[in-house]
């Protein structure tokens, strides 16, 4: 196969692949860029020309990115590259693949035929710590007898009702995510759970399905969906390219790809 090398001598990186899926696709990559492949052995990177040392995490910038991805994904396996990472030169690419086949190629075994979906499940009320006041006497004890008085509490009191605000939450969440956790594991899947990124978020999963399993995990989901009241709100997403699952890291300074 001839790969046409972009003229520029930067190399942004999308995702490492199987050396079977090498190609050359239309300029949909960062900055409307020509996006090819560097092969060397079994594996390949997908990359395209850039002369910018530094790409923004912009809205333009973060479509070409993930779009390409998503297409990679329709045709195969992938390692996807985390936004933003450039080489210095073509040179550099083939020896990172070069140095490190054998590891890239491990992990792209290991994720062979698997796709990634995300699992947000969060708490579907006006006012979280109202909720949490309303389903626990303790904490709603502690706040009449706080606010009972004619005067305002004190900042030490209003620092400990916080506290417990959040032990009670942190509890709730771990209580809930280990139900979801039995049901999902059952279907032998391999998950990974991420911080919630707000109070109002129960859990924040990310789930490595088979992609001929797509179907079951929607059932899974809603199957773990039947263990909680309305006061909860389910919301899955993807397929996505497997960014939790991957366990290598690649350094593109020193030329050389390590497990994490």
């Amino acid at each position: 196969m001839n790969i046409v090398k972009p003229s520029t001598p930067q190399r942004y990186l999308y995702a490492i692949t199987d050396a079977s899926q090498a190609g050359k696709w239309e300029n949909i990559g960062i900055n409307g860029a020509l996006v090819t492949s560097i092969v060397e052995g079994p594996v390949a990177a997908v990359v395209s020309g850039i002369a910018a040392k530094r790409v923004r995490p912009e809205r333009a910038n973060l479509a070409a990115h993930n779009g390409m991805l998503k297409l990679l994904m329709q045709e195969s396996t992938v390692l996807p590259v985390t936004f933003g990472t450039i080489a210095d030169s073509y040179q550099a690419v083939q020896d990172l693949l070069s140095k490190n086949r054998a590891l890239l190629v491990e992990q792209l075994n290991s994720l062979r035929g698997k796709i990634e979906m995300g699992l947000r499940v969060r708490f579907d009320v006006p006012n979280i710590y109202e909720y949490i006041v309303s389903t626990h006497r303790d904490l709603r004890d502690s706040r009449d007898t706080a606010y009972g008085g004619l005067r305002e509490p004190v900042r030490g009191t209003k620092i400990e009702l916080g506290g417990q605000f959040d032990r009670l939450l942190t509890e709730e969440r771990e209580t809930h995510t280990a139900t979801v956790l039995q049901v999902l594991s059952a279907h032998g899947m391999e998950i990974k759970s991420n911080p919630p990124r707000n109070n109002l978020e129960v859990m924040n999963l990310a789930c490595l399905v088979k992609r001929e399993d797509l179907k079951a995990f929607e059932n899974a989901v809603l199957g773990a969906a039947g263990e909680f009241d309305n006061n909860f709100a389910f919301d899955f997403t993807g397929p996505w390219a497997p960014h939790n699952f991957v366990h290598v890291e690649l350094n593109i300074k020193r030329g050389h790809v390590t497990r994490r």
